[in-house]
């Protein structure tokens, strides 16, 4: 990548940081804000508990920006709960099956959980399957991404919610910003951002059924 920046190639960064920004000159970084989507899916959990209860948290990989943000917004939310009590924060590393084997160990070692916030949607619904094997649907489950399999989910009220990793606009500001450089004149990064932050809302049954459309058309 280094070399291409020294070339003069304008590299622009998707949702991971290759290297902190200080250190690295890319074109530009676009990423979702990771800590507002573990924070408000937090807040969507806690307060469907009513404020009390038992939450878990299963990360994905420690060493990724992405889950590091997730887990500063889940932890933002829960300190301001003195009557919620986080079980467990075990990463997953985003592997399904790894997913599968903590929640069999955490379904038998705590007799109740109330809420579980996941880093991805495909863990919440990995984590899902063994609640339902176990019948210990009462757990109210929060994801992000917003794939359409968990607006399904959510809309068929197996899930709670999830929160959209606006790849859309990710991927399209990407572009522009591609375009901008090389065609507009911006090779040398004047006038694009050096980090471009993009948002998402939280999906629930209420916007669940538009939030496919927009995704099915690239809006968010």
């Amino acid at each position: 990548v280094q070399k291409m920046i020294d070339k003069g190639t304008p590299v622009i960064d998707l949702d991971t940081l290759i290297a902190p920004l200080d250190s690295i000159n890319v074109h530009t970084f676009l990423a979702p804000d990771n800590e507002f989507m573990g924070a408000s899916m937090t807040q969507a959990l806690v307060t469907a508990m009513g404020g009390k209860g038992t939450i878990v948290m299963t990360q994905g990989a420690l060493g990724h920006t992405g889950a590091q943000g997730r887990a500063k917004g889940f932890e933002s939310v829960v300190k301001n709960f003195p009557d919620v009590e986080v079980l467990d924060t075990q990463p997953a590393d985003w592997d399904v099956s790894k997913v599968a084997r903590i929640w069999e160990t955490l379904l038998t070692k705590y007799p109740t959980i109330n809420g579980a916030f996941f880093h991805n949607d495909d863990m919440a619904l990995a984590a899902a399957e063994v609640m339902k094997r176990h019948n210990r649907t009462e757990t109210l489950i929060g994801g992000v991404d917003a794939m359409p399999p968990a607006i399904e989910a959510v809309l068929q009220g197996r899930m709670l919610g999830t929160v959209r990793n606006p790849s859309g606009r990710i991927h399209g500001g990407a572009i522009v910003a591609g375009v901008a450089a090389v065609v507009g004149g911006e090779k040398t990064g004047e006038g694009i951002p050096k980090s471009i932050v993009t948002d998402g809302p939280v999906v629930t049954k209420a916007n669940g059924e538009g939030m496919l459309w927009m995704q099915k058309h690239f809006l968010i």
